[in-house]
């Protein structure tokens, strides 16, 4: 017969494991900032310095008429959760020093391409939107993960390797605060969108030309997360995941690309580029990527001690061309895109 202490033992045990009960056969746990407020405090003190006066556009998706998946036995709408996500992830941004936008603040239908257009309009720094996940079937209510998306891939020339580095982070950060795996189809949770659509990747991501990240905090059509995600309190664990990721992510700086050299009229011929490159963390030369109509230029010299590299292009001919410049620093973040439209006239 088993003993009244034995008993007591072994549902203590399992309230331990189970956490914070949100109802619906779900759990969910308090990050130790919500548990002990002295350490939130500490963490946005800590961070300020990074994130302060970063201008961060924020994309709930859906909304309005589009009201995204409806979740596990018509749970509340997608839109309505990424809505109070993306307000609690506002809050905690612009109480550490962040300027925040939004495509929307309420319930209203807000254009695809509009929210990329109104992101690179207002000169944000970086774009993130927040979506909740469904699986192709809708009879399939186990799927559960945590994703985040940057657009096209390594070895595309519209493949901005900066937009990766933030999506790792935030998808860290995310995916540990939400207590979920990052899904098998991506080593490190993160995800190019041409692996939903081939070629073509997410509207948002495509349209947007400052970094952008598109985040899948969790399934609403899993049985288990319909509970936690209609409770308030998992929707700001959700955004504390997404804001610590961002706070670290400028913590490892953004290297900076300075021409020395006028680049955008050019006389035909050879040409030289001379750029500088800055960065408190020091810069990885070898991580350098010059290209000049998606080809790889001559790189002639690289100054390591000044931060300087030339590059010549021999034989440019007259018309319009581009040029791309990327770099990392030694943290191993990639400096934001530096497109350049070059026009190069005909020599008199």
């Amino acid at each position: 017969m088993v003993s009244t202490k034995l008993c007591i033992g072994l549902l203590l045990l399992a309230g331990i494991f189970y956490g914070c009960s949100a109802g619906n056969n779900s759990y969910y746990e308090l990050p130790s900032e919500f548990r002990q407020p002295e350490k939130r405090l500490e963490f946005v003190k800590d961070y300020y310095p990074y994130i302060a006066g970063k201008k961060i556009f924020i994309d709930p998706g859906h909304g309005g008429t589009e009201r995204g998946n409806k979740g596990f036995e018509s749970f509340e709408a997608e839109a309505n959760v990424n809505l109070k996500v993306s307000l609690y992830l506002r809050g905690y941004l612009k109480e550490s020093g962040a300027i925040v936008f939004m495509s929307r603040t309420t319930d209203t239908t807000v254009d695809l391409k509009q929210r990329s257009v109104m992101a690179d309009s207002i000169g944000a720094d970086i774009f993130v939107s927040i979506h909740h996940n469904a699986p192709a079937s809708a009879d399939n209510i186990w799927t559960d993960y945590t994703s985040t998306y940057y657009h096209s891939k390594e070895g595309n020339y519209n493949y901005e390797p900066c937009e990766r580095d933030l999506a790792r982070f935030v998808q860290r950060d995310l995916a540990y605060a939400v207590r979920n795996s990052g899904g098998l189809g991506s080593f490190d949770g993160t995800y190019s969108d041409y692996a939903i659509y081939p070629g073509d990747g997410f509207s948002v991501l495509r349209e947007t030309k400052i970094p952008a990240i598109l985040v899948e905090c969790v399934f609403s059509t899993d049985h288990f997360e319909a509970g936690r995600l209609g409770e308030d309190e998992f929707n700001r664990i959700e955004a504390w995941g997404i804001f610590k990721g961002l706070c670290k992510y400028f913590r490892n700086g953004i290297p900076e690309i300075i021409p020395l050299s006028k680049i955008d009229t050019l006389a035909a011929g050879d040409q030289s580029f001379n750029f500088m490159f800055k960065d408190s963390s020091g810069i990885d030369f070898n991580s350098i990527k010059f290209q000049f109509d998606s080809t790889d230029a001559n790189v002639t010299s690289i100054d390591n001690s000044a931060g300087r590299l030339s590059a010549e292009i021999y034989n440019v001919a007259p018309g319009i061309h581009s040029l791309k410049v990327v770099v990392a620093n030694k943290n191993g973040n990639h400096s934001f895109p530096f497109r350049k439209k070059v026009v190069v006239i005909p020599n008199e």
